[in-house]
C-alpha cells in the first residue's frame, strides 16, 4: 500500500506582513499535494474578527471562509480532524489532519509547556485497507527546554497509543533549529525521518566518510523561512514505511503562501 503525504504549517491562513487572507488559495495549493494524507500546524478553527472583516460578501469577493479552516481544506474529497490548542476572546487555532482514509480516532493531547505559549499533538487513528495508521500532528514550542520535555511526551503518547510496532507517521513544525530531538525520536520510537535516506549525498563525500570510519550525516530538510529556507523545523518521522521519494516545495507560489515551506513524501508500507 502506497500513501501519499504532507505537512504544512500554513501561520493561520494569513500572510506573515499586513496578515492578508490567503485561506482560499492555499485550498488550491493544499490540493496540489495531491496527497492523501496531510498534517497541518497553525489552522484557524475560529477567527469572528477576520470572518466579519474578510467574509462579507457586500463588501465583494468572499476571502475567508463561513466552515473552520481544516473542514474547508478537506472539502468532500478527505475527512478531517482538529486538536484546539490556543484559546482567545475572539477564535482559537491548532493543529489538523485532513485524510482520505476515514479517520477511526481521535485525541488532543495538550503538551503546553507554559501558560503563554498552547501547544497540542493530535492523534489520528486513519482506518486504510490493509492496517491501522497512527498519525500523530506534531507543533513544538520555541523554548529548547520546552521541546525536550514535548518530545518525551510525543514519546509517551506513541508508545502508550500504538505500542506494538504499529505504522507511525508523526508530521509537523518541531521548531528544532539545532536538530537535537531527532536521535531520541529514532532511538525510542525506532522511527526514520524522511529526508535520512534521501537527503543530499556526494559519491566524494561517502567515500571520504568510509575511509576515515564516519558515519553519514543526518540532518532534515531546510523549511524555514519559505522565501530563502534556511532552518531545518519542518518532519515527516515514519515507522513500518519504506520511504520512495521526498521533497519541499519552493518557489513564489509557496514564498507567499505562508512562512514554512510544505513537505511531502511518498511512502509505502513495509
Amino acid at each position: 500500500m502506497k500513501i501519499r503525504v504532507a505537512t504544512y504549517n500554513i501561520h493561520k491562513g494569513v500572510s506573515s506582513i499586513r496578515s492578508t487572507p490567503r485561506v482560499l488559495a492555499l485550498k488550491k495549493a493544499i490540493a496540489q499535494f495531491d496527497a492523501d494524507v496531510v498534517f497541518l500546524q497553525e489552522v484557524q478553527g475560529k477567527h469572528d474578527r477576520n470572518s466579519a472583516k474578510f467574509g462579507d460578501e457586500s463588501r465583494g469577493h468572499r476571502h475567508w471562509p463561513e466552515r473552520a479552516q481544516h473542514e474547508y481544506f478537506a472539502g468532500d474529497s478527505h475527512h478531517s480532524a482538529y486538536g484546539m490548542n490556543a484559546v482567545y476572546d475572539h477564535g482559537h487555532h491548532g493543529n489538523a489532519l485532513l485524510s482520505a482514509y476515514p479517520i477511526g480516532g481521535t485525541h488532543n493531547h495538550d503538551v503546553s509547556d507554559h501558560a503563554y505559549e498552547q501547544r497540542g499533538i493530535l492523534h489520528c487513528i486513519l482506518d486504510t485497507p490493509q492496517c491501522q495508521v497512527h498519525c500523530y500532528v506534531v507543533h513544538l514550542g520555541l523554548f529548547e527546554s520546552g521541546r525536550g520535555r514535548q518530545t518525551q511526551a510525543l514519546i509517551d503518547c506513541v508508545k502508550a497509543s500504538a505500542p506494538n510496532g504499529e505504522p507511525v507517521i508523526i508530521a509537523g513544525d518541531f521548531n528544532d533549529w539545532r536538530n537535537n530531538l531527532s536521535d531520541k525520536l529514532r532511538s525510542e520510537l525506532g522511527v526514520v525521518e524522511v529526508f535520512d535516506e534521501l537527503g543530499a549525498r556526494s559519491r566524494l563525500g561517502d567515500l571520504v566518510r568510509s575511509f576515515s570510519g564516519r558515519e553519514k550525516p543526518v540532518t532534515p530538510a531546510r523549511t524555514f523561512p519559505a522565501a530563502l529556507p534556511f532552518f531545518r523545523l519542518d518532519r515527516i518521522y515514519v515507522r513500518g514505511f519504506k520511504v520512495d521519494a521526498a521533497e519541499v516545495l519552493h518557489g513564489t507560489l509557496w514564498a507567499k503562501l505562508s512562512d514554512h515551506a510544505p513537505i511531502v513524501a511518498n511512502l509505502k508500507l513495509a
